[in-house]
């Protein structure tokens, strides 16, 4: 069951749903949006083992500013020991994260219930290989 979800901000907001932290992108995210949601990506991610989805299925414009924000929320969770789900089916920020290869390191799914399934078959272990290393 879904808890009740934190305010939205401008273009973030944050909620759980099946013991995930839920972060639901909205709007255009490009450098004034980034600038605006960092400060809370960050307290989000800074909690040891969390289980994050990310989901673009709300972005209407998604640049580099976008990309380094979902890279640095999947390197913070990674190194932490957690796991980091995406879901995106806007065709040009899938067009961006393939481009870029970040759809090769969390491969996008079409819904948040495909991404928790996804995860739920271990699945998502396999995106974590570079924080086991370091933990090693």
């Amino acid at each position: 069951m879904a808890n009740a979800p934190a305010p939205l901000t401008r273009n973030l907001r944050v909620r759980r749903h099946r013991g995930h932290t839920v972060l639901e992108f909205h709007g255009e995210i490009d450098i004034a949006a980034a600038v605006r949601v960092l400060p809370r990506l960050d307290r989000v991610t800074a909690r040891p083992e969390s289980r994050v989805v990310i989901d673009l299925s709300g972005v209407e414009f998604f640049d580099c500013s976008g990309l380094r924000l979902l890279h640095r929320v999947r390197n913070r969770v990674l190194g932490q020991g957690g796991d980091v789900l995406l879901v995106c089916t806007h065709p040009l920020t899938l067009r961006v994260l393939a481009v870029t290869g970040l759809s090769r390191l969390v491969p996008p799914r079409p819904t948040l219930d495909a991404a928790l399934a996804w995860s739920g078959a271990g699945s998502a272990r396999s995106i974590r290989p570079a924080a086991r290393r370091r933990a090693r």
